[in-house]
């Protein structure tokens, strides 16, 4: 007995993705139209929200912008300002100077004396700014016949001197130059409205 397998027929059609018009196996194709349609959707629908958004945030600042203020706080009360009388006789009365400058001494004074006096209208000289007790004498020199007195300041320049010239504070005069010390003749206040005479010297300096 023969057996016979049974062939399709030559009408029968396969149906399969290559059948289906505009398929793709990959799906590539076939779904960037949808896709694009997704895109455009999405962007329209954030566009919108973002839209209304700000129209919230507008109406927010507008509802916030007409309500009233607050009104401002009171000022703290003004304490009437209360006079203060100083009554007290026994105590010390503040209005008084605790200190009363002597007068000073005026040149008619001065003149009661027996009219010494300095030389207030005399230039004065670059020794006279330094106390004698700060110069040093530091020699002497003879030129022409007359002698010359070396004195250092206490900046350490040194002057030359001679008889006539001032040294010191209390205007002193040179009257004297020797080898040992510089005389001088100082005037000096005495106490009482005055002006008195005295010696000093400024010994050379060891």
């Amino acid at each position: 007995m023969t057996s016979r397998l049974d062939r399709p027929s030559s009408n029968a059609r396969c149906v399969g993705a290559h059948s289906v018009p505009g398929a793709n196996r990959s799906g590539g194709p076939a779904l960037r139209p949808f896709a694009s349609v997704i895109i455009v959707a999405l962007s329209i629908g954030l566009s919108g929200c973002a839209e209304q958004s700000m129209d919230d945030l507008k109406l927010y600042v507008k509802d916030v912008m007409a309500r009233p203020g607050k009104p401002p706080e009171p000022l703290p009360p003004i304490e009437p300002y209360e006079i203060y009388t100083y009554s007290s006789s026994e105590g010390i009365d503040p209005f008084q100077p605790f200190f009363v400058a002597p007068p000073e001494v005026t040149d008619s004074k001065a003149d009661q004396g027996n009219g010494l006096k300095p030389d207030v209208n005399r230039n004065r000289e670059e020794l006279e700014a330094h106390p004698l007790d700060a110069l040093r004498m530091m020699g002497t020199l003879e030129r022409d016949g007359e002698t010359w007195g070396i004195v250092r300041a206490p900046d350490a320049v040194i002057h030359r001197i001679k008889v006539g010239n001032y040294l010191g504070q209390n205007h002193g005069k040179i009257i004297e130059i020797s080898e040992e010390q510089i005389g001088l003749s100082e005037i000096v206040p005495d106490g009482q409205g005055g002006w008195v005479e005295r010696d000093a010297s400024l010994a050379l300096f060891q």
